[in-house]
This record gives C-alpha cells, sequence and structure tokens, in this order.
C-alpha cells in the first residue's frame, strides 16, 4: 500500500492543533475547577453561618425566658407585698418610711432593667430569626449553582480527557510511522495563544536561574533505584506523574543531543550540560526540539505524554554521564545539590 503522502502532510498540523487544544481545555477545566471549588467554600461557610445563627437564636431565646420569668417573679412579688419588694429582713422591721421608699426605688430600678433586658433579648431573637429565615429561603439557588458549577467541571474534564487521549494516540501512531515529527514552535505558539508558552517562554528564556525544575506542578512516584517488574536493574531516574500534555522544560542550559522515537523511553530527549552531565526526558507526546538545539534553563522542549513502557501518564526523568543508557545517577540528589528542591 502506497502511503498516504496528503495525511502524513497534514499530520503536523493536527498535531498542533491537538496539542494547543489540550493547553486551552486544561485552562478551562482548571476555572471550572476553581469556580466549583470556591463555591463549594462559600458553600461551606453558609451553611456555617445558618448555624452559628441558629445557636445565637436558641441562646437569645433562653436568656429571654429567664428574663421573662425573673419580671414575672418580680411582680408576683410586688403584687404581694403592696407595690414593696420583699427585703431580707421583716418590712415590721423597719419603721422609717424613707427606707421604705429606698427599697421601692430600688425594686423599680430593677423592674426597669430588666423590660430594658428584655425588649433588646427579643428584638436580637427577631434580627436573628430574620437572617435565619433569609438563610434558609437562599440555599435553593445555592444547591441549584452548585449542580450548575458541578455538571460545568464535569463536561470540561470530559472534553480535557477527549483531547489528552487524542494527543497520546497522535503520539503512539507517530512512533508506530516511525516519524516523531516535532512541534513548530511559533505555530504551537500561536494556535495555543494566552493558553500556551507565549507568556512564559516564546523564545526560549525562562528562568534567570541556572538550573530548573523539568515540570512545574507534579507529583513523585517512582524513584532512583526501586525495584519492580518494570525495572530488571532498578528504576534509573524519577518519575513526576503529570497528565499528558503537560510542559516538560530542560533542567539546564544545553544542547540537545538526542531525539528517541519507539523503544522502552518512547519518544524522548536527551541533552548535554556543562561539565558532561546529560539529562533525559522519556514516554513524551511530542517534542519542540530537534538534535543540535541549544536550549535554556527552563525552557519548553516538550509535552509529557504515555508512550513507550509506562503504565501510566507521567515523564521518566534522568541524569547520566553519558549520552547512553546505563550511566544514570540519583537525579533528586543532583538537582537539589545545585539548588532545585523537588
Amino acid at each position: 500500500m502506497v502511503p498516504d503522502a496528503s495525511a502524513a502532510a497534514r499530520a503536523p498540523d493536527r498535531l498542533v492543533r491537538v496539542s494547543s487544544e489540550v493547553f486551552r481545555l486544561a485552562e478551562e477545566a482548571g476555572r471550572a475547577r476553581q469556580r466549583y471549588e470556591t463555591r463549594v467554600r462559600e458553600a461551606k461557610e453558609q451553611t456555617a453561618g445558618v448555624r452559628r445563627v441558629a445557636r445565637q437564636l436558641r441562646q437569645q431565646r433562653i436568656v429571654s425566658s429567664a428574663l421573662r420569668e425573673d419580671a414575672g417573679a418580680a411582680a408576683r412579688a410586688q403584687y404581694r407585698t403592696g407595690g414593696f419588694t420583699a427585703a431580707e429582713a421583716p418590712v415590721a422591721a423597719s419603721d422609717d418610711p424613707v427606707d421604705l421608699l429606698d427599697r421601692q426605688s430600688t425594686a423599680e430600678r430593677r423592674r426597669e432593667l430588666l423590660a430594658a433586658s428584655l425588649g433588646e433579648t427579643d428584638r436580637k431573637s427577631r434580627e436573628l430569626a430574620a437572617r435565619e429565615q433569609a438563610a434558609a429561603a437562599s440555599w435553593p439557588a445555592a444547591e441549584e449553582d452548585l449542580a450548575r458549577l458541578r455538571a460545568e467541571r464535569r463536561v470540561a474534564d470530559r472534553r480535557l480527557a477527549a483531547a489528552r487521549g487524542r494527543l497520546d494516540a497522535m503520539a503512539r501512531a507517530a512512533i508506530a510511522r516511525g516519524r516523531c515529527e516535532p512541534l513548530d514552535r511559533e505555530r504551537f505558539t500561536a494556535a495555543a495563544g494566552a493558553y500556551g508558552p507565549a507568556a512564559v517562554d516564546t523564545a526560549g528564556a525562562a528562568e534567570e536561574a541556572e538550573w530548573a525544575r523539568p515540570v512545574l506542578a507534579y507529583e513523585l512516584s517512582a524513584g532512583y533505584g526501586d525495584s519492580g517488574a518494570s525495572w530488571a536493574r532498578g528504576h534509573t531516574g524519577q518519575d513526576f506523574a503529570v497528565p499528558i500534555g503537560t510542559p516538560v522544560r530542560s533542567v539546564g542550559a544545553g544542547t540537545v543531543v538526542s531525539a528517541g522515537c519507539g523503544g522502552p523511553f518512547g519518544i524522548s530527549l536527551v541533552i548535554r550540560h556543562a561539565e558532561g552531565w546529560y539529562s533525559q526526558y522519556a514516554h513524551l507526546s511530542a517534542s519542540f526540539v530537534v538534535p543540535g538545539e541549544p536550549v535554556l534553563a527552563g525552557q519548553w522542549i516538550g509535552l509529557s505524554g504515555n508512550t513507550g513502557n509506562s503504565t501510566g501518564p507521567h515523564l521518566h526523568f534522568e541524569i547520566r554521564t553519558k549520552p547512553g543508557y546505563g550511566s544514570a545517577v540519583d537525579p533528586v540528589a543532583w538537582l537539589r545539590a545545585r539548588g532545585v528542591r523537588l
């Protein structure tokens, strides 16, 4: 069968379109997730506020009940004494009318204070009850808003997963053809727009630091020297668990010396640095650079993937003393010695 030349010609265009779509959808999914998580936090704060108001309302009602009981006791005492509050000593013990008036004045002041306190607690109770009612009335709208944002997040995540699946399929197809064409940086940047490297690393100059992390957001998975069925002689690098299409960066200035297309490392790159050190980046879905190209610390050199002998999307990163396999050292310790913390 004669290869479809037109399809081969369209492959780089499609790779640019699909890879830039991953960036755009990743941004949209991130924003949808952020909106949902923000609303969840607001809902939790709203629920806590309702509970706080309900607790305050119960306390106010307890205080109001106690004040009413106290006021009733004072009124009953006034009735029994004919207008005078019972004193600790019998009324007959004092024949001084001024003393009796002083007692009555004190009782009236106490009743006034009770009445004022009771009025204030009733006002607070009404205010808290209104707030409780308003919060209860607003809750259905909050639940509806949460449901809408949850649905938006799920749609965005599904679209992103589909785009990542397309990028992975294209990477595997390229390996099967034996033609892992690099992404055109300028076309990718233009297609990705605000979601791509335009604002970060268009020309390659990324960080002022001499050394950088190979990916910015990640979870460390298999480490150097780990044993397992996947490695006959132990793991030779550090794995960074990242989704397909995550930007991969050169850890330092150097020159690309090789670009793999297949085998256990899938789509991969090796960069030579000063003092005879080499860094390798494996299981990519696409690259931005070609052998012989100079790179800077932090420059985007490729996109992470799941190609080669990989059990899930991740970046396999190595530091070597030679360009080929079998000369690896602990990459985490190597980066740490150069001021890079993982």
